[in-house]
């Protein structure tokens, strides 16, 4: 079914690493214009080069200034993928106003300054899609010490809804993808930071049923199918993609 984008284009956010990078390549593969952006100007350039059909650009999703820019740039894509994200570790008692503020402002704010700023240019044309990107730790699933990003999350799921009420009648599709444990260089760090990476890593696999984390073009792969037509009579709904973790 190559070709299944074709003649549509795309704009991802957060596209530098793990399921942005990913899900980037998988659009651009099966023939979409893909917009690439991230914060990170190096990992852009490999992924340039990586990949045909992608064209690379800094955004600050943080920045509606640059956000204004971007859609200025891209015109009106076909497809938006809304994949910013932050992971705080911690409990209530250990989330601070700047954990609870910054977190909320990635991985929802952000969201809704793309969303927003897009959107008169869909409702004039009478179409769009978007993937908005949350987790299986959210109101899907309640997580130990994900305290403030499970409520993110919860957040983005909530919002995906409250759009799809609002737009389907306009031609607007939107939903929201929930992973869950993805093997990916921010998870990598994490890890890492832990000071006993096998051990925590191991403990990240033992909990799925599948016995191993999910690769970043798994999840690639299904923002692919949400973008396509296959999936036009779907909107408003969650997926959760998680190897069975919240069953």
């Amino acid at each position: 079914m190559a070709g299944r984008l074709s003649g549509k284009t795309a704009i991802v956010t957060s596209a530098g690493q793990g399921i942005g990078r990913a899900s980037a390549i998988c659009l651009a593969k099966e023939g979409a214009k893909v917009w690439a952006t991230d914060i990170n100007a190096e990992a852009l350039k490999s992924l340039e080069a990586e990949q045909a059909g992608i064209e690379t650009f800094t955004l600050d999703v943080l920045k509606q200034d640059e956000v204004d820019a971007a859609a200025k740039r891209v015109g009106t894509p076909d497809i938006l993928f809304n994949c910013s994200g932050y992971v705080h570790a911690g409990t209530l008692m250990d989330t601070d106003d700047k954990a609870w503020d910054f977190s909320f402002d990635l991985n929802v704010k952000a969201h809704f300054r793309m969303m927003k700023t897009f959107m008169p240019a869909w409702l004039a044309r009478g179409n769009g899609t978007i993937i908005n990107m949350a987790s299986a730790a959210s109101s899907i699933k309640g997580v130990p010490n994900r305290f403030v990003y499970g409520a993110t999350k919860a957040a983005v799921i909530g919002m995906t809804k409250a759009l799809a009420a609002d737009y389907t009648s306009k031609g607007i599709r939107v939903n929201a993808i929930c992973p869950g444990t993805v093997d990916s260089p921010s998870l990598m760090d994490r890890l890492k930071a832990t000071g006993d990476f096998e051990g925590a890593k191991n403990a990240f696999i033992s909990r799925q049923p599948m016995g191993r984390m999910a690769r970043a073009d798994e999840i690639g792969m299904l923002v692919v199918y949400l973008a396509s037509d296959e999936a036009a009579f779907i909107t408003g709904q969650t997926f959760v993609i998680d190897g069975g973790w919240s069953i």
